[in-house]
């Protein structure tokens, strides 16, 4: 019997679009309209054809059907910033990825964590089993503090050769990274996107009733870590029943380290392979030390101008000198690292480009833009620092965006399906249908089913700003009217925005995220389905005590 293909994702999606332009000819297409009462402003909904001027004008909402096609070139539109930054970050990863830096790197911590088994305790724990848990807690406080979400993409290319070196696959290297991102983002503490403007819309202080979202985060990620090491350990132990493996065959061949199941002999003579590796892989040269000059002088020069940053965490803020340290740190580290070998000074400028990324994200509100010149600026950097010429270079720059291109069409069509139901005008409608049935309903079932409605509501909004703006000034109003508390709604809407992110093809970030990790998102949604239905009854769970206990700020 022949075996049944699973469809391309790209079929995948466009049959989502279908689908979505199917429910355009059923649903009544309405829209939510801001209106002063009372000297208050609410949400009103008006089906199309009971619009008030002037936004019947403006609304133009009809059944969607040759523009299933058209939703195209629209998501490519609508998603332009994620698209150029994927071809942008995967662009300058291929430039490093061309110096081996990297792969050496990922030796070198091989040879370190080979030793730390000797430690009796740590053995026993297991260290990698230690590895991934600190990622993940890392990463998940990330998205928890300030909403890491888009930044992950890049994150993955550096943890995915990490994963595959250590004997797992590419499922655990965006687990380790995307999926602790958006845990942390789910069961947020400060998270600005979601609660601080969910909050501020519904009326409340800002970042109140942070202990028991401490709480919640805390329970969230030991779930995720759980899961993640139960399946990273039935991997390491028989690599081929990954659903990826043979997907993985990129990362496996283009990588130094071939064949990611290390053998304890292999791992057991990395470290002297290290020194080898990062002593000869690439020779000196005098353009790797221009090059450092030339960064130092950059980063002295923003030093100077910017003396002090105010790092925003939540609510609070503190001032520090956070560029002039970064810039010491890396002119003192990045000399030392030269004069051992250019993989050593590429690595060096790797992790300064995180730090300032994390700088600029939480100190100058950085976004895709911003994260993506200073990716550019690391791959060009590192062309030149292993003796490439500027057309070498370009060259390397097209090669890499052509090998990610792919993700980013992906990116493009998933962001179709939004439009076709915007376009057709029926997330409104479909907004206040699932609204009115809250009515007459206790307070546990009627906070169960505003959950409900916020995770379905997420899967065609993916976005939990956007979200929060149409939501929250329709539920907040509704909550007091059936004595529920603000801060639960808000929950509830935290809640909902965050599980079904790591599943719905709407997400641009996810697609993007398996984008770049070459893992097919119909292979995803087999391995993340049962996880993120966990996710959501314990979310439901979770919610029970805002409504039966007496909690600070609830």
């Amino acid at each position: 019997m022949k075996k049944r293909k699973v469809p391309h994702t790209f079929v995948i999606v466009f049959c989502c679009i279908v689908v979505a332009a199917m429910m355009t000819w059923f649903i009544k297409p309405g829209k939510y309209v801001q209106e002063q009462v009372d000297g208050e402003s609410v949400m009103t909904f008006y089906y199309q054809d009971q619009l008030p001027e002037p936004y019947a004008q403006e609304f133009h909402a009809e059944p969607q059907t040759w523009q299933v096609f058209s939703a195209l070139f629209k998501g490519f539109e609508k998603q332009s910033g994620i698209i150029v930054f994927i071809l942008i970050v995967g662009g300058a990863f291929w430039i490093l990825s061309k110096s081996r830096a990297i792969d050496t790197g990922i030796m070198a911590f091989l040879g370190f964590t080979k030793r730390l088994e000797h430690n009796k305790v740590i053995g026993k724990i297991g260290v990698n089993n230690i590895i991934i848990t600190m990622i993940m807690i890392l990463f998940s406080l990330f998205g928890s503090v300030f909403g890491m979400s888009e930044e992950t993409i890049a994150f993955t290319l550096i943890i995915i050769p990490l994963a595959i070196s250590m004997g797992y696959d590419s499922i655990v290297g965006v687990c380790m990274v995307y999926v602790a991102a958006h845990i942390g983002f789910s069961g947020a503490m400060l998270n600005p996107f979601t609660i601080g403007i969910a909050q501020g819309i519904a009326d409340i202080p800002l970042f109140s009733g942070i202990g028991y979202r401490l709480v919640c985060w805390v329970i969230l990620t030991i779930i995720g870590i759980i899961f993640v090491l139960l399946y990273a350990n039935k991997v390491k132990k028989n690599p081929k029943i990954s659903i990826v493996y043979e997907d993985d065959e990129y990362w496996r061949n283009n990588s130094s380290l071939r064949g990611a199941e290390l053998s304890d002999a292999t791992r057991q003579s990395t470290s002297s392979e290290t020194s080898g590796l990062l002593r000869s892989s690439l020779p000196r040269n005098d353009g790797a030390w221009i090059v450092y000059g030339f960064i130092v002088a950059i980063l002295v020069f923003c030093a100077i101008r910017y003396p002090m940053t105010a790092m925003k965490i939540g609510n609070s803020t503190s001032t520090l000198p956070l560029l002039p340290i970064g810039a010491g740190l890396f002119a003192l580290v990045g000399f030392f690292a030269l004069r051992k070998s250019v993989p050593y000074f590429i690595l060096t400028l790797l992790f300064g480009t995180v730090y300032y990324l994390i700088v600029g994200v939480l100190g100058y509100g950085w976004y895709i833009m911003e994260i993506a010149t200073l990716f550019l600026f690391m791959g060009v950097c590192s062309g030149f620092a292993i003796g490439k010429s500027a057309s070498d270079i370009a060259k390397l720059f097209i090669e890499g965006m052509g090998d990610i291109l792919s993700a980013a069409v992906v990116v493009g069509l998933a962001a179709g399906i939004v439009i076709v139901l915007q376009d057709g005008g029926v997330i409104d409608t479909i907004l206040y249908g699932l609204s009115k049935s809250m009515s007459n309903l206790g307070v546990i079932a009627s906070t169960e089913i505003m959950y409900g409605i916020q995770t379905l509501i997420n899967i065609v909004i993916p976005s939990g700003s956007a979200k929060a703006a149409i939501t929250m000034p329709i539920m907040a109003p509704f909550s007091d009217l059936i004595g529920i508390s603000r801060q639960t709604t808000v929950m509830a809407f935290q809640f909902g925005d965050g599980f079904t992110n790591m599943i719905t093809p709407t997400s641009g970030v996810l697609i993007a995220t398996l984008g770049v990790a070459r893992i097919p998102w119909e292979k995803w949604v087999r391995f993340i389905w049962k996880f993120i239905l966990v996710l959501i009854v314990v979310g439901g769970l979770l919610l029970i005590p805002t409504v039966t206990m007496s909690l600070n700020g609830f």
